[in-house]
C-alpha cells in the first residue's frame, strides 16, 4: 500500500504573496507529494509578532487559495496557547495520522542553519522528515551539530515514500524574490505591492486599511 506523503509549510505569511505559494507548488510537484499545507503560526517563536490578526492571516490565506486545488490551509497552531512550536506540531499530526503516513516540515536554508536553537530541535526527526529548501545566498552548514545531523541523516526526495520520518532532503527550487517585508515596507510607503501577492488578497489588504502603519 502507498504510503501518504504529507508537507507542511509553516510561516506568518503576514502576508501570504505568490513567494509563497509557488514555493509550496514546486515543492510538492517535485517530490510528488499528496498533499502540501500551508500553516499559519499563531505566536512565531524566532521572529517578530505578526502585524495583522490572526483572523486576517486566515481569510488572507482563504482568499490566496480558493482557486488552488493543489495546496491545503491548516490552521491548528490557532488552537493553541502560546509560541508555535514545530516539534509540537509534528507531534500532534502524527498522533492524528499514525505511525505509517510520511510527514515532512519545509524549512528554508536560511532558518536551517539556526536549526539547533529551535525548541526541542533533536526531536524534529523522531516525528517527520525535513524538506529544507536552498536559498540565495545561504550554503549548508559544514560545521557543528545541525551539520553532523545532516551528514546523518540527508536522503533523497524517495525517502519521503519509504519511509514515515527520519530524514532530511535538500531540495533547490526558482524561488520568486519576493518578501514580505518589502510588500509590507511598499504599502507603508504609500506605493502598490500588485502583482506580487493575489489580487483578491490586495484587496483585502486595501479594504480594511492594513500594514499602513509601523507594526508592533
Amino acid at each position: 500500500m502507498k504510503r501518504t506523503t504529507i508537507g507542511v509549510f509553516g510561516g506568518t505569511f503576514d502576508p501570504i504573496h505568490f513567494g509563497h505559494l509557488r514555493l509550496a507548488l514546486e515543492v510538492k510537484q517535485a517530490l510528488a507529494l499528496d498533499q502540501l499545507r500551508l500553516m499559519p503560526c499563531h505566536r512565531p517563536g524566532h521572529r517578530d509578532a505578526p502585524e495583522v490578526s490572526d483572523a486576517q492571516r486566515v481569510e488572507m490565506l482563504k482568499l490566496a487559495l480558493s482557486t488552488s486545488d493543489q495546496l491545503q490551509l491548516d490552521t491548528r497552531e490557532f488552537e493553541r496557547l502560546g509560541p508555535s512550536y514545530s516539534v509540537d506540531t509534528l507531534t500532534e499530526m502524527r498522533a492524528e495520522l499514525g505511525p505509517e503516513a510520511s510527514l515532512a516540515w519545509i524549512v528554508g536554508s536560511d532558518a536551517f542553519a539556526g536549526l539547533d536553537r529551535w525548541h526541542r530541535w533533536q526531536e524534529l526527526l523522531d516525528w517527520g522528515h525535513l524538506i529544507v529548501v536552498m536559498r540565495p545566498g545561504w550554503a549548508l552548514p559544514e560545521s557543528g551539530p545541525v551539520a553532523e545531523c545532516l551528514a546523518r541523516c540527508q536522503a533523497d526526495g524517495q525517502v519521503l515514500g519509504e519511509k514515515p520520518a527520519g530524514h532530511i532532503v535538500v531540495q533547490t527550487l526558482r524561488l520568486l524574490p519576493i518578501s514580505a517585508t518589502d510588500i509590507r515596507d511598499q504599502i507603508r510607503a504609500g506605493e502598490s505591492p500588485q502583482f506580487l501577492l493575489p489580487d483578491s488578497v490586495w484587496q483585502f489588504i486595501q479594504q480594511r486599511g492594513l500594514y499602513a502603519r509601523p507594526g508592533p
